[in-house]
Parts: structure tokens; C-alpha cells; sequence
């Protein structure tokens, strides 16, 4: 063998070495990719030795978020933002950014298409926030949701399914939220909006019941998600679902959704969560909606230090799970109930009342230990749970007037805002 000949040989070696180095590392770099999303804007969910990871145009992107309902003092849920002149998101998006928010969460999207694709745009190309557009798959519909009915299932991927179509290409979009706490119709006793069949009734007992709801949901959820990709699969399908007591039920029946978008109300911590999760459902979890309020139950009055306090604790152990912490590494981030206080969720058949801030609490939960022990354990106060507390309009923007909490500068500082 000539020298020249030698030396090709030698050369051919080290590049087959350095390929399968490179081929090794990329093994080791994704484990998992969810394919099908390429192109500008386009959305992944990728899984290494380190964990799980969402990706937008290929770059690792952790979710800072809020859950966003610009409810005006005096309004309820039907209020239109979306079409109000005075552009109430171009006023919450500059403090957003200040604040470090990289998404917002809606629960459902306007009705007039262009009026949602505006603020989706708006809040992008103005501010760099991203949307997770949610649909509520006619959980609070009329008459009430039975997910075993066939043309009741119809009905809601006729909608979804449109309403992916509708908004797929717009400026901003970060994933889809399928439902929300539906799966509380039949996780939770009593039920909300509870649904059944004669069938489901004749079952031998209340557990067996449960399941086969959940079996029934979850293979609807995991239908629905399989045909949204379809129809774009540059942006992941999140599936709502509260607390984890079926999602061993949703990892047998939902395989097709991409994230379980979590909700969950623990107190400072999540425990065990993140752990439950990836033994029940292996999929990266993002926290749709956690949260404290700041009104103090026992005392009576405003407690902005006690929301302050959960809210960085619960963001600490949202940051833990992140890929490469010291935890699960599932975590894709977090999204936070929510961003304004909403005057009318105390009373809401009560329309006089929507321009009371109303001081006593809806529900109880012991894990708010500071003021868990009021009377009736009604520590919760639905009205009191944004970071930025509302005034009553002001002149100068034709807006409620948005004052910061003491949550708005401790989320600041945890998501590193300069």
C-alpha cells in the first residue's frame, strides 16, 4: 500500500469514527421527537437523557405564562375583549413583557375570527408572547356534555377541528389545550357536569363506573388529537386534565396527545406530582393553571405577602422538574392562574355584584394553610387570584387601571427579567 494510499485509509477511519461519535451524541440528544413540525414558527416536543423539552424552531422554550381573561370591573365572562377598542392587551402586554411572560393561555378564543387572530398577532409581534389557545370541548355547554353520546362527541369535533383550522397559521401560536378539568365529571365526588349512559349505570359499582368514563373521555381526547395533527402538525395537542387520579386511564387511551397540560392546587409545593405524572402517562407535563390568591380569609383582608410567598415556591418546584434539574425532567414550564383579579366569579348570577370585590371565599383548601382555618374552611376567594389587581377605570387609557402585586415583582425576579 502506498503512502498516499495510507493515508486516504487513515482519513476514511477517522471520519467513520467522528460519524458514529456524531450518530451517538445525536442518540444521546433525542431520544424522542415528535416529527412532522419543521418550517418557521414551528413547535416540537423533544426528549433527551436529560428529559423533556419544547422546542420552537428548534431553540429549547420554557413556558412563563399566564392564563388570560381581561374581565373589566362590572363585566362577566361574556365581556368581549377581544373587540373592545380599547385594546386591553396592548395595556397588559407591555406589562407582561416587563414582567418576563413568554405565553399566554386561553381557555376558549373569541367569537369573531378576526378579532382573536388581531390580539394573537398583537401580543406576538408586539411583546414576543406566545398563545396556548384552549378549547373547553363543550364541557359547559347546554344542554350538559355527555361524552358517550355519539352526536354530542360530533358536535365537538366539528368545533375543535374548525377552530384548529381557523388558527393554525397565526403569528404566535404555541400549542392547542384540549379541554380543561373535564375529566372532574367523573374524578371528583360529587361530579361536576356529570354524564352517563344505562349502561355505565348497570356496572357493578362507583370505581368501575369512574373508569369507564374515563375510558370513554380519554379515547375521545386521544381521537380528537390524532385529527388535529392531521390538520397541523407544526403545533403539539395539550391535553386539560385536573389533578392525576385517571391519567394512568388517559396513558392508556390518549397516547396521541403530545403534553398533559396540568392543573393542580397543592399549596407551596406539588409534591409528588411530577413523579406521579411520569408513572401514570411518560409525557412531558405543562402546568395549564396553579396559583394563590391574595386575600387572607382569616384576617379579612388583602395578603399579597402569603401569594408571593406560594407563588415562588410553586415556581421553584416547576423549575426543578425542568430537563436537566434536579427532578423528574418533565416539566415544560408553567402557566399561572391568573393574570388579572375578576370581580364577578363570587357572584356570578348576580350581576350587581360584579362591581363588588368580594371578600368571602368560594372553596376550601387546607394546603393555604395561612388562612385554612376560617370558619367554613371557605379560604379560596375566586376574585382575588391575578397577579395585577384591577382600579376602576381611568382616563387615560379608557381601561381598569392594572396595579402590580407583590406576585408580579417576585415572578420577575424567578423568571430573571432584567
Amino acid at each position: 500500500m502506498t503512502s498516499e494510499n495510507r493515508n486516504n485509509s487513515k482519513k476514511k477511519k477517522n471520519a467513520l469514527i467522528l460519524l458514529l461519535l456524531l450518530l451517538c451524541a445525536g442518540v444521546g440528544a433525542f431520544l424522542y421527537f415528535r416529527g412532522g413540525a419543521s418550517g418557521p414558527g414551528a413547535v416540537s416536543i423533544a426528549k433527551s437523557e436529560e428529559g423533556w423539552r419544547l422546542l420552537v424552531d428548534g431553540k429549547p422554550f420554557f413556558v412563563k405564562g399566564v392564563c388570560y381573561s381581561p374581565v373589566a370591573i362590572g363585566k362577566d365572562y361574556e365581556y368581549n375583549f377581544w373587540g373592545d377598542p380599547a385594546q386591553p392587551w396592548i395595556v397588559d402586554g407591555k406589562l407582561m413583557k416587563q414582567m418576563g411572560v413568554n405565553t399566554v393561555r386561553f381557555y376558549r378564543p373569541g367569537k369573531n375570527p378576526e378579532e382573536v387572530r388581531r390580539v394573537v398577532t398583537d401580543l406576538y409581534r408586539k411583546f414576543g408572547i406566545r398563545t396556548a389557545m384552549g378549547t373547553y370541548l363543550g364541557f359547559w355547554d347546554w344542554p350538559p356534555p355527555n361524552y358517550a353520546d355519539a352526536e354530542f362527541r360530533e358536535k365537538v369535533r366539528t368545533e375543535t377541528l374548525e377552530l384548529v383550522r381557523l388558527y393554525k397559521d397565526t403569528p404566535g401560536l404555541l400549542v392547542w389545550v384540549l379541554g380543561n378539568e373535564n375529566n372532574y365529571s367523573f374524578d371528583l365526588n360529587p361530579p361536576v357536569n356529570r354524564w352517563t349512559t344505562d349502561a355505565i349505570d348497570a356496572l357493578p359499582d362507583p370505581e368501575a363506573q369512574r373508569l369507564e368514563r374515563a375510558r370513554i373521555y380519554y379515547s375521545f381526547v386521544g381521537e380528537l388529537a390524532r385529527e388535529v395533527k392531521k390538520i397541523d402538525p407544526k403545533h403539539p395537542v395539550v391535553m386539560g386534565v385536573g389533578e392525576v387520579a385517571s391519567l394512568a386511564e388517559a396513558g392508556k387511551y390518549a397516547k396521541d396527545v403530545d403534553v398533559i397540560g396540568m392543573i393542580a392546587y397543592r399549596g407551596p409545593t406539588f409534591g409528588n406530582l411530577y413523579r406521579q405524572a411520569e408513572q401514570k402517562f411518560d409525557k412531558p407535563v405543562l402546568m395549564i393553571e396553579f396559583g394563590c390568591d391574595s386575600f387572607n380569609a382569616l384576617k379579612r383582608e388583602p395578603d399579597e405577602k402569603s401569594q408571593a410567598e406560594f407563588l415562588k415556591l410553586q415556581w421553584k418546584d416547576i423549575a426543578r422538574n425542568e430537563a436537566g434539574g434536579k427532578g423528574e425532567g418533565n416539566s415544560l414550564g408553567g402557566i399561572v392562574f391568573e393574570w388579572n383579579d375578576e370581580w364577578w366569579k363570587g357572584n356570578e348570577n348576580l350581576p350587581h355584584t360584579w362591581s363588588v370585590h368580594e371578600e368571602a371565599g368560594q372553596w376550601g383548601n387546607p394546603s393555604y394553610y395561612f388562612d385554612a382555618e376560617v370558619k367554613d374552611h371557605k379560604n379560596i376567594n375566586e376574585e382575588w387570584l391575578g397577579i395585577v389587581s384591577l382600579e376602576p377605570k381611568s382616563g387615560e387609557t379608557g381601561l381598569d387601571k392594572r396595579v402590580p402585586k407583590k406576585a408580579f415583582e417576585t415572578l420577575k425576579q424567578a423568571w430573571k427579567v432584567e
